[in-house]
């Protein structure tokens, strides 16, 4: 049988059911167009999701799997509609990971820089601004690391992967008290030096 462009077309465009048949090569399209756009919406505008999945964002992910289900497979609930939409999605996956991982120049348009939410102790408010974190969030996230406070992270770097790596060093306040503690103790030498 040949192939209907036109059945074809009216069945991935069309909004709605379809009361057409669904061809082998749709069942390979519309798993691999869903694909294409979650992943890159994700990378768009869910680096945040990446970075930390609270339950706003996770109910998001949860109803998108639903919400894309029947775009997936269309209308056909066979099994072999289901193996050729899933084998579509580990092809397409397969493809675009091993794309993605060849080199730094080969995945330049898909990747973006790391994000610093602090740096030198100091929260980069635009950053999380834009990524809509919250001081709250990212003090959650310092002492999940180990942390006692926002102010012991010296930097806090979100990665293109989402993950947040945290870097301590001592803060300008311990700096501060470190050096009072150091005069203190030279102050005690010399009265001790004195009184001898």
């Amino acid at each position: 049988m040949l192939l209907d462009w036109h059945a074809l077309g009216v069945n991935l465009l069309r909004l709605g059911t379809s009361e057409l048949t669904v061809s082998i090569l749709e069942k390979v399209l519309r798993p691999v167009a869903v694909y294409l756009l979650l992943v890159f919406a994700l990378r768009a505008f869910g680096k945040r999701v990446l970075a930390q999945l609270n339950p706003f964002d996770l109910v998001v992910l949860l109803m998108l799997s639903n919400t894309v289900q029947n775009a997936i497979i269309g209308n056909d609930s066979s099994l072999s509609g289901g193996i050729i939409g899933a084998a579509a999605l580990l092809g397409m996956n397969a493809l675009l990971v091993r794309w993605y991982y060849r080199g730094a120049a080969a995945d330049r348009w898909l990747t973006e820089d790391d994000v610093y939410l602090v740096k030198d102790h100091k929260p980069q408010e635009a950053a999380l601004h834009k990524l809509r974190i919250n001081i709250g969030e990212l003090t959650a996230r310092a002492h999940e690391r180990g942390f006692d406070d926002l102010g012991e992270v010296e930097t806090a770097v979100l990665y293109p992967n989402g993950t947040i790596y945290m870097k301590g060093g001592e803060s300008t306040d311990s700096a501060r008290l470190n050096e009072l503690l150091q005069q203190v103790r030279a102050l005690r030498q010399e009265v001790a030096a004195l009184r001898r």
